[in-house]
């Protein structure tokens, strides 16, 4: 089912980060963290890392989000997703979120974790509408800010196969 976002002119999709596509995605993560990722660690991702799945949400030939994530065995990890501030609360995130874990699941993941900080009440929403509940805390996880993390774990049975706005979760 195509999803329609206002003053979208085209439907999104997503696709393999590139290499080519890090100008675009580094404007977000700057506009995005306060302890912003550097290139070297895309490039890491994107060229070195085995277990690592980047992902970009395009409308329109431009990227309006990003997403870095580990599979290693049957858990999917989110390290690092993000939106443009431009298109935030349209429902980019929610879509796009939906579609990595309905992915992960299809390749057998039983599972997604990852770290937020307590503070960033929007993305805590965001994945508590996903099924994202809280399992631990990480102390001083981001040292810089002084902030820790909480860890939250998501089931991903269910999701395979799923569009996202079919159902509750995605």
């Amino acid at each position: 089912m195509p999803i329609d976002f206002p003053g979208a002119a085209q439907a999104p999709s997503v696709r393999v980060m590139r290499v080519e596509d890090l100008p675009a995605v580094l404007a977000i993560e700057r506009e995005s963290f306060p302890s912003p990722w550097k290139r070297e660690h895309f490039l890491h991702e994107i060229l070195r890392n085995p277990f690592a799945w980047n992902r970009v949400a395009e409308v329109g030939g431009r990227i309006v989000a990003y997403a870095c994530l580990w599979r290693v065995d049957d858990e999917l990890a989110i390290n690092n997703l993000a939106v443009h501030p431009g298109e935030r609360r349209r429902g980019f995130g929610d879509w796009f979120l939906g579609r990595l874990l309905a992915e992960a699941a299809a390749s057998g993941c039983t599972q997604a974790t990852l770290e937020v900080r307590p503070s960033n009440v929007a993305a805590r929403r965001l994945y508590d509408r996903h099924g994202f509940r809280e399992t631990g805390r990480r102390p001083n996880y981001y040292a810089a800010e002084g902030e820790d993390a909480l860890v939250l774990t998501a089931s991903l049975e269910g999701c395979a196969g799923v569009e996202p706005g079919e159902s509750g979760r995605l």
